[in-house]
């Protein structure tokens, strides 16, 4: 695994120019393994309750990644952190990758693909926090929104495990996956190492009976249970 402190710029202009650098680099594709179930992990931080606006530089932050196999949690790491810039659009990273890295990193058993709550290739730079964490920590990534950031595409099928491409400026760049029925669809983000064919079966491998990926479920859970009891 990369370096979690590695890569993380403080500045906006230098950060753009990162992200224009990574998203137009083409990485080995990633692909799960066929023969035996995926470690599949899933990184989430929250903050304060109450936080106004766009935040600051500082403001405390709650972090928690895990490994999966199946439906069994085989590492875990919660972590109490700051962050290191308000939020931007479109520069997500400054604020909560190098906590998300940090905590990545500190897993016990690593996993082999990496759910993310944020965007990967649809995003202005096509490197979005999922893509550029991926990077970072030399780990395959697939980000889990509840809705695209810039690409678009219609709704697939009310069926679980239905999915329907969604496009930036043409190019394929994730999907709307359904994984309950009668239940608004998620978006599998292509990240590092991932197309969105990968993002959208690496998704239908990690949903349980829930809406949510089991592994960013549980990593949410922890992190939010640490905010409760500081």
């Amino acid at each position: 695994m990369g370096d979690p402190e590695h890569g993380w710029p403080d500045a906006p202009a230098e950060l753009a120019e990162l992200q224009a650098e990574l998203g137009a680099r083409s990485p080995v594709p990633w692909r799960p393994p066929t023969d035996r179930p995926a470690r599949i992990g899933g990184c989430f931080c929250c903050f304060p309750r109450g936080v106004e606006g766009f935040g600051e530089r500082g403001d405390p932050l709650w972090v928690a990644a895990v490994t999966y196999e199946e439906r069994r949690r085989l590492a875990s790491v919660v972590r109490t952190d700051r962050a290191r810039a308000p939020y931007v659009a479109g520069l997500l990273a400054m604020r909560e990758g190098p906590a998300l890295a940090a905590a990545v990193a500190e897993l016990t058993v690593a996993p082999e693909v990496l759910l993310v709550n944020a965007t990967g290739r649809d995003h202005p730079r096509a490197a979005g926090l999922a893509y550029h964490l991926g990077a970072a920590l030399d780990l395959p990534t697939v980000g889990v929104t509840h809705r695209p950031l810039l690409a678009t595409g219609d709704w697939p099928a009310d069926a679980p495990g239905a999915a329907a491409t969604l496009t930036l400026s043409g190019t394929p760049v994730g999907a709307w996956v359904r994984t309950r029925a009668g239940r608004r669809p998620l978006v599998a983000h292509a990240g590092w190492r991932t197309d969105p064919g990968t993002a959208v079966e690496v998704v239908r491998l990690a949903t349980g009976t829930a809406r949510t990926p089991v592994p960013l479920r549980e990593a949410r859970r922890l992190a939010r249970r640490a905010r409760a009891l500081r």
